[in-house]
Formats: structure tokens, C-alpha cells, sequence
């Protein structure tokens, strides 16, 4: 396979950008190559130049969301990260379950939900504490650029590595069947979250307004004025008393006046007119 020049990854770079707010760099051109080859291929190209002539002379849906799911980081697992799982158990949830204690109702995003394992680590918090939630409406929403990472979330089927990676032993057993070489999660679990295909770049309006709304690991991939977009575009589906959650390697500061960062809870942004503050 031939190596992209300037005019084929500026063309890769930009289409990316616009469908998704991906910024791809040019010291980063061995992700594209090693991730459309495939592509390039499969539809017959000798190489990925080819590959960017079909792109350039007659793209059609179906390719351009091809190229751009391929090159989407699917990478997810079971309570990643734990802290933000401890904070929203001890925290979050405890706030608003007092602030929501008449109408007993929670909406809660995941924003970048890949293959389901985040929203299915919170649906489980919830199934660990059935006394405390028993008659609450609880609506867990996935949401996701790719496809196939969806359609994989909806089934609920892992595999051992993936069910090892983070997710403790009690509740495999618990919440988990095995079937051959890989577990499903129960169908309570799995009715707890509904899924949905969402572009960040989109009008968010049309998703309703969210208590919670988890949007992790993902603006590490949009340059500064996509992330404001974004951080401003989810302030405005959030409630005043709700709180979002970011990745550990990301902030809002420097990005959006909407959120400040509760200090002492790591990767724990409430609205910047927010009251909440940790109990002491």
C-alpha cells in the first residue's frame, strides 16, 4: 500500500474533522494508513490513494461512514478508571437522589458509550442498590458515532478478556451468563440502557435534558474549539444541579465558562452556577 501524500491526508484530515471533530495530525499518518488499508482493499484498491480517489470523485454514505467509524477509538471497559464510579456512588447519585426524591426520575448520557460497557457499570450501580432505587425511573442512554460499536453494546456479549478487564468477580457472577468462550449480561441490565447513533458535532437538543451525563476519553480528540462546541452543547442538556464527568486527562478549563471542576472530586464538572459542594 502506497504512502499518503500531502493532498490524500488533507483530504483524510478534513473529512474527518467536519464528520466527527477528529483531528488526525500529520505525525499521526500510520493510524490512518494502518486503519483504511482495510478498507482500501475491501473495496478492490491496489492502494489508499485509490482509496482517496473513490473518496474524492464519488463518496457516497455508506463509504464516508466507513472511513470515518474505522478510524473512531472504540477502546472502553468495565468501571474504568473506578474513581468516577466511587464519586457518582457516594456523591452524585446521593445529591440527586435527595433533589429528586418527588418526582423519582434520573436521565443519565453516556455520550460516548463504544461498545456499552460504561453505561452498563452505571446501570449495575443501580442494580446493587435495589432498595434505594426500587421505584425510581432510572434512563441510562448510549449514545455513539459507530455502528458496530453499538450493536455490539446492545447485545451485551463480551468476551473473557473483556469481561477481566475491570469488572470485579461478584458481579460477573451476578449480573452474567456464559455462553461458550464469551458472557452476556443479564437481560435486566441489558433493558436498563438504550442505545442510540449520535454525532457530538449534532444539535443536542432533540436528546432532552440529562441529571448525569458521562463524556469521557473522548475531547482528547477534537482540537479547543471543538471542545467548547461540545462542553457548551451538553451545558445546555444539563441540569442546573446535574453533574458531568470527564476523562482523567480532561478538563474544561481554558475551554468553557459553563462548568467549574469540583476540586476535590477528580473528573467530577458541575455547572458553573451550581450550589453542589462536598458534604463535609
Amino acid at each position: 500500500m502506497s504512502t499518503l501524500d500531502a493532498r490524500d491526508f488533507d483530504l483524510l484530515s478534513d473529512l474527518l474533522k467536519s464528520r466527527s471533530g477528529l483531528v488526525v495530525t500529520r505525525d499521526k499518518v500510520y493510524l490512518l494508513e494502518s486503519r483504511l488499508t482495510l478498507i482500501a482493499r475491501r473495496r478492490g484498491h491496489n492502494s489508499l490513494p485509490e482509496l482517496v480517489g473513490e473518496l474524492r470523485m464519488h463518496a457516497n454514505e455508506a463509504l464516508l461512514s466507513e472511513v470515518t467509524e474505522a478510524m473512531t477509538t472504540n477502546e472502553s471497559f468495565f468501571y474504568r478508571d473506578q474513581t468516577p464510579f466511587d464519586i457518582l456512588t457516594k456523591h452524585t447519585l446521593l445529591a440527586l437522589r435527595a433533589a429528586r426524591s418527588s418526582a423519582k426520575r434520573l436521565r443519565i448520557w453516556c455520550a460516548a458509550a463504544s461498545t456499552g460497557q460504561e453505561p452498563y457499570s452505571i446501570a449495575m450501580l443501580f442494580a446493587d442498590n435495589p432498595g434505594l432505587w426500587a421505584d425510581w425511573q432510572i434512563d441510562i442512554v448510549g449514545t455513539d458515532l459507530s455502528t458496530n460499536a453499538l450493536n455490539r453494546a446492545k447485545s451485551g456479549i463480551y468476551s473473557q478478556f473483556e469481561v477481566q478487564r475491570g469488572l470485579p468477580i461478584q458481579k460477573l457472577i451476578k449480573y452474567f451468563e456464559q455462553k461458550g468462550d464469551t458472557w452476556q449480561l443479564n437481560e435486566p441490565i441489558r433493558k436498563m440502557v438504550r442505545y442510540g447513533s449520535f454525532n457530538l458535532l449534532d444539535s443536542m437538543s432533540s436528546l432532552g435534558q440529562f441529571d448525569i451525563v458521562f463524556c469521557r476519553n473522548v475531547l482528547i480528540y477534537f482540537d479547543a474549539p471543538t471542545k467548547g462546541k461540545v462542553l457548551d452543547a451538553i451545558r445546555g442538556q444539563l441540569t442546573t444541579d446535574g453533574a458531568m464527568f470527564l476523562g482523567a486527562a480532561e478538563t474544561v478549563l481554558g475551554l468553557t465558562k459553563a462548568f467549574r471542576p469540583v476540586h476535590e472530586l477528580r473528573g467530577l464538572y458541575v455547572p458553573t452556577e451550581s450550589l453542589f459542594a462536598v458534604a463535609a
